[in-house]
């Protein structure tokens, strides 16, 4: 039933007093909690939990409010991005990537994103409306669940998905404070990553948390004319302003600060780029981490050759400062954020899904042929198989107009 309420939509203590109501000890909570961290996909999977206390759970609560749509596959399988149905209709990604040393979590905090940047799927569609602490938890929660099937763990999560997480400061902050909980994820706070495109006060906010995450800025360009076009938000916070900010929360919490670089060809991947991104952060508690575009439709920008990126690099290196060029996993995944969202939006499919966990929508085999289809249910598809991997489709969001989405970000700031 979609008017039950996800489990982690409800707080430690008010589970406890549910189960205190059902004559069972608050030490059950720990349990569920436990099963939860555990990849548990239902109630019933919780074994030492009493039968009568799993169906009492199974009846006043959903094990999650995500609805798995959508997967793509990438990197022989090392990469894996998910699209989900929120309640109400909206829908987020979220993206799992292995490495040999750790698994990390790409997180959505909003559906859809009030920044609009014009290099960024996920801004070329409507605002939606910002998730709640507990939707963002189930995200990392399907990642342990997908991850354990491999005998592997969630160790990093990075608020790198969709939405401006600073514009969504408490939900995130209360999801850190879960997903670091020990009765729960138990992932430290300085294997999260939390991004900004520069909301200045929250970022003065997070600095009095005692939350030791590392704070990424999503910079892109070192002077104002031309970070006004990639990061409009740079209009009411600019360059300078954002940089002492950042540089501030590194004083307090001793942790150095990302800058998030994403190159362009031709139009922030010149020698005067690196110089004034030298001038800005030289002798900063600062690290800088290119990321070669994402190629994104309907955009004007196009990624830099292998030899353009890595004399970017060592022209960034010669300004003295610490310099990586992320791993560009998952470009056959639309894994840059909102690519998947896009396509499943700008698609007519309707796929056949198969499954092995409750829920979740683990592979894509079918592809509209873009006639009319009667089919209701996935299972209804009658279209002809297609060797590629297609997404499917999802009702259309119901969105806020451009106006509201600017009074978030307003509201947020």
């Amino acid at each position: 039933m979609a008017d039950r309420p996800a489990i982690l939509s409800i707080s430690a203590k008010e589970l406890e007093t549910w189960l205190t109501a059902r004559k069972a000890p608050a030490y059950r909570r720990k349990q569920v909690w436990g099963w939860l961290a555990r990849g548990a996909a239902s109630f019933d999977e919780m074994r030492d939990v009493p039968k009568p206390l799993r169906s009492g759970l199974e009846e006043d609560f959903r094990i999650t409010s995500l609805r798995p749509v959508a997967v793509s596959q990438a990197d022989r399988s090392l990469t894996t991005k998910t699209l989900y149905e929120l309640d109400g209709g909206h829908s987020v990604e979220a993206v799992v990537m292995r490495y040999a040393d750790r698994s990390t979590l790409c997180i959505s905090s909003q559906a859809g994103c009030p920044i609009g940047c014009p290099f960024c799927a996920t801004g070329k569609f409507p605002f939606g409306r910002n998730l709640k602490a507990h939707e963002i938890v189930e995200q990392a929660l399907d990642a342990v669940r997908m991850l354990a099937s491999e005998g592997r763990r969630l160790s990093h999560v990075v608020f790198m998905g969709m939405g401006e997480p600073m514009a969504n400061y408490q939900s995130v902050i209360e999801s850190v404070r879960r997903m670091s909980d020990p009765d729960l994820l138990g992932i430290s706070p300085r294997r999260i990553v939390v991004s900004t495109s520069g909301l200045i006060p929250r970022i003065a906010q997070l600095g009095e948390e005692k939350l030791p995450v590392t704070l990424a800025i999503s910079l892109h360009a070192a002077r104002d004319e031309l970070r006004d076009v990639l990061v409009p938000i740079n209009r009411k916070y600019p360059v300078a302003d954002l940089v002492a900010s950042s540089q501030a929360y590194a004083g307090k919490t001793g942790r150095r600060v990302s800058y998030e670089w994403v190159l362009l060809a031709g139009v922030n991947d010149t020698e005067r780029d690196a110089k004034e991104l030298g001038t800005l952060l030289r002798g900063k508690l600062a690290h800088v981490n290119l990321i070669p575009f994402n190629p994104v439709d309907d955009t004007p920008y196009r990624a830099p050759e292998r030899a353009g990126v890595r004399r970017f690099r060592e022209l960034v290196e010669a300004q003295s400062l610490n310099v990586t060029v992320r791993d560009t996993r998952g470009r056959d995944a639309d894994a840059a954020c909102g690519q998947l969202h896009e396509r499943v939006m700008r698609e007519r499919a309707a796929p056949v899904l198969t499954s092995t966990r409750p829920g979740r929508a683990s592979s894509i085999r079918r592809r509209c042929l873009g006639r009319a289809c009667s089919a209701t249910t996935p299972s209804g598809c009658t279209a002809s198989s297609s060797t590629e991997a297609s997404t499917a489709r999802l009702p259309s969001p119901r969105s806020s107009n451009g106006r509201r989405a600017r009074q978030r970000i307003s509201a947020s700031a």
